[in-house]
């Protein structure tokens, strides 16, 4: 298996950058410049499901609570404190003293206004999971709030300090989703100061940032967010000095950058993971992938050891369970698929496809990787092309029954529970199933809906196994990624995938 190869050119540029150690300008004018490749395409966090908009939403709102990225647990943020009144509310004391960017003083009012909004189907924001569980939220007084479940759902507080930041209500009543994409208000450690939608985003620190924050007070004045896609001009801005940090540099780039003394190279496992859905339940048409054997033989086919080992980097594992093996109720406990091409091949003559068929491979990502998997499903006869899309796009095409194999990535939105991975896939009514099998929905049902943690693991074992008997999807491994960033920047990677530049300083 070849790894990405570079031009000679390229490499011979961004060697010859390498030798010499540039002068960054972050530190000497306090101004962080960020490059990613992807743009955040929506920055009303309640309107985008992109991991870059997950990113920036921490930095530009907060949320009742603040889960510890290294030890999961929960810190009072908006709120103060919490308890539950019973299976189904919760009541929360709110922090007074705090003012949203605009200077909107924040109290009931704005946590009331947001749950609300966002749990009315008909203002429908993007992920509906994390949202649906929610009947309403009712101001007691001016400082407390009781948020009301439609039913028992265990992961609430994980959901509530996680994906789910509070608006100003007069500000979002007044400009709405459209308003806020154009000019973000929060109460978080940074406000943005001017956005180039696609190309650059600029947050300048809160001064006024509240005290007692579990995100401690920003140190970093600017920060500059640029959107550039070809990983050799990362690269070359890094080494050059323009840029201070970057994301998901490939094992390649990683070895080259860290050539350079100026630059420190660091990686670790995140709770991302990849996988192939499959329409088994034939939304998209009579096709092959309807039949077991077929989608069995795919899983025995691709060699997903020998991606780990050549496309990712250190940290990256196999996955099995359709969820991160961290969240609370997954289990490794199920049948697995090791990599067979002679038991794919005798599975394809079985099904009908000793001659293979023709197939499109969906993705939005990873066109390396994916391309891997279309040479292994080629030695048993299966003729992928790929078809790249936004994830948007991508999304919509799924949910309409246009696409009959994804390649597809989750993070959960950090959610460390099961229902955060596989009930957004599987589930009744959950619009992304491609299974329609009931009884992994009526088990993942009781999973979700209950909060005696015995009867949690219980079911999702049983969703779990029968979804990788039934090879619904083929989990294929935890996503590590390398950051590479200027020595003159303290940045600590955590594992829930959210870079947070406002634990950042100056060496």
């Amino acid at each position: 298996m070849k790894k990405q190869i570079y031009s000679f050119a390229a490499v011979i540029g961004l060697c010859a950058m390498a030798i010499s150690t540039p002068g960054w300008a972050g530190k000497s004018d306090d101004t962080l410049n960020i490059a990613l490749k992807l743009e955040n395409y929506n920055m009303d966090s309640y309107f985008t499901t992109h991991r870059i908009g997950i990113i920036v939403t921490r930095h530009i709102w907060d949320s009742l609570l603040y889960r510890d990225p290294a030890d999961f647990s929960y810190k009072p943020a908006l709120a103060t404190s919490y308890k539950w009144l019973n299976d189904t509310a919760l009541e929360f004391k709110l922090r007074k003293g705090v003012k949203f960017h605009n200077g909107e003083p924040f109290d009931a009012d704005d946590v009331v206004h947001t749950f609300n909004f966002i749990s009315n189907p008909a203002n429908k924001i993007l992920n509906q999971r994390n949202v649906k569980w929610i009947k309403n939220a009712v101001k007691i007084d001016q400082y407390t709030v009781r948020i009301n479940l439609k039913a028992p759902f265990p992961p609430a507080v994980d959901f509530i300090a996680g994906p789910l930041p509070i608006y100003p209500n007069e500000y979002y009543a007044k400009v709405g989703p459209e308003g806020m994409n154009l000019n973000p208000i929060g109460t978080g450690p940074y406000k943005v100061v001017s956005l180039e939608p696609g190309k650059k985003m600029v947050f300048e620190k809160n001064q006024n940032y509240w005290k007692g924050s579990p995100k401690g007070q920003p140190s970093i004045k600017t920060l500059v967010w640029r959107t550039i896609p070809d990983g050799n001009t990362q690269m070359a801005e890094l080494l050059s000095g323009g840029a201070d940090w970057m994301w998901k540099a490939d094992p390649d780039q990683a070895e080259l950058l860290e050539s350079n003394p100026g630059i420190k190279v660091q990686g670790g496992e995140t709770m991302r993971i990849g996988f192939l859905q499959m329409d088994a339940a034939g939304t998209s048409g009579n096709h092959p992938i309807k039949n077991l054997k077929v989608r069995r033989a795919i899983s025995h086919a691709i060699n997903r050891q020998a991606i780990v080992d050549n496309l990712l980097p250190q940290g990256s594992k196999v996955i099995h369970p359709a969820c991160y093996p961290t969240q609370v109720g997954c289990t490794g406990d199920i049948p697995k698929y090791e990599y067979n091409v002679e038991k794919a091949k005798k599975l394809m003559k079985e099904a009908g496809y000793a001659d293979g068929f023709d197939l499109v491979m969906h993705l939005y990502r990873d066109t390396n990787m994916a391309e891997v998997m279309a040479n292994d499903l080629g030695k048993i006869g299966i003729r992928v092309t790929l078809n790249k899309q936004k994830p948007g796009v991508l999304r919509d095409m799924s949910i309409a029954g246009k696409t009959t194999v994804n390649f597809w990535t989750w993070g959960s939105y950090s959610v460390n529970d099961a229902s955060g991975s596989t009930s957004v896939y599987f589930g009744n009514g959950v619009e992304r199933d491609l299974a329609k099998d009931q009884q992994v929905n009526d088990w993942l049902e009781k999973a979700d809906t209950t909060i005696d943690l015995a009867i949690r693991k219980a079911n999702y074992k049983k969703a779990l196994s029968r979804i990788s008997d039934q090879a619904y999807w083929l989990s294929l491994w935890s996503y590590s990624y390398n950051y590479a960033f200027s020595k003159d920047l303290d940045f600590t990677p955590t594992a829930d995938e959210i870079p947070r530049f406002f634990t950042s300083s100056w060496n």
